[in-house]
């Protein structure tokens, strides 16, 4: 057998083993008065983008797609969202010291401005998480209004 063919059945035999590396795609338990739709009650279309652009993976109400199944990708996906909800986690949001929730709104604020966030990876396969300028504008001034 020659190098080639054995270095491809080593490839294809490490593609179907690390299927078996699965992840925990169970989410934490969410208590609904610490949520931050909850308590800071906005309007429904609000509402509507920070389901749709933000709590995928800064809450504890991930949504985990078929191709979350898929080793390596899973990997990727499984830690793109525990260090989205360790930065933000809009179900602990009760939780955080009025300090420590200025200093978020005042990140969200940048990051939704600058176009950071939703991430562009993120978009990719989530159309509807993609913002336009007055979405943006709309999410903005939602979060400042929460500072003042």
């Amino acid at each position: 057998m020659g190098l080639v063919k054995k270095i491809a059945i080593g490839i294809v035999a490490s593609a179907v083993l690390i299927q078996f590396i699965r992840i925990d795609t169970t989410n934490p338990p969410v208590t609904p008065q610490k949520d931050f739709i909850a308590i800071n009650q906005p309007d429904e279309e609000v509402q509507n983008l920070l389901n749709s652009a933000c709590y995928d993976c800064h809450s504890n109400t991930t949504s985990y797609p078929w191709y979350a199944q898929i080793a390596p990708v899973s990997w990727w996906l499984k830690d793109h969202v525990n260090e989205g909800r360790e930065e933000l986690n809009f179900s602990n949001w009760g939780d955080y010291s009025a300090k420590k929730a200025d200093h978020k709104l005042e990140e969200c604020i940048e990051l939704v401005k600058e176009r950071e966030m939703p991430l562009e990876s993120y978009t990719w396969t989530h159309t509807e998480a993609k913002l336009s300028d007055e979405q943006r504008t709309l999410l903005t001034s939602f979060f400042q209004s929460l500072r003042k």
